[in-house]
């Protein structure tokens, strides 16, 4: 695999639907060695996780990645709060966009890309009811014209 090739590994559909992503940024991860062998074994989901600032330094919260069923070392919680590699500047960045926008950050996608992942952020604000009807309705009507044509 080269280096500049990106697969996603796992992918937060629900997150699509219950936010409007504003803007993305690719991310590196902070990982243990099992939690790299579960997440290229695709066992992972980041239904409702998100990132937080947390004394400047970002930290993805709600992730859960399973335990690799052959780690005979310490046991590491699925659900444990990993840190995110960004540079000072993006960090400003994104707290700054966070409070002028009142924009949540979301984990969007994790992507393997050669021997690293990387976790695709996406600046996002959430959606209300009416709105998650409306796309609805749209992706139905796109469905039914794609059905004749």
């Amino acid at each position: 695999m080269k280096y500049s090739e990106r697969k996603s590994i796992i992918q937060n559909k629900k997150a699509l639907f219950d936010y409007e992503i504003l803007e993305e940024l690719d991310v590196g991860i902070i990982l243990f060695g099992p939690e790299v062998k579960s997440l290229r074994a695709g066992q992972a989901n980041l239904k409702g996780s998100y990132v937080t600032l947390h004394s400047g330094r970002p930290i993805l919260v709600g992730a859960h990645i399973a335990e690799y069923t052959r780690n005979t070392n310490k046991k590491i919680d699925p659900k444990r709060e990993r840190e995110l590699l960004l540079s000072k500047k993006e960090i400003l960045h994104l707290s700054q966009k966070i409070k002028e926008m009142g924009a949540t950050l979301i984990v969007k996608e994790i992507l393997s890309v050669g021997n690293l992942f990387k976790a695709r952020l996406a600046l996002a604000k959430g959606r209300k009811k009416w709105q998650k009807k409306q796309v609805l309705k749209e992706r139905d009507l796109s469905r039914e014209v794609r059905k004749f044509y």
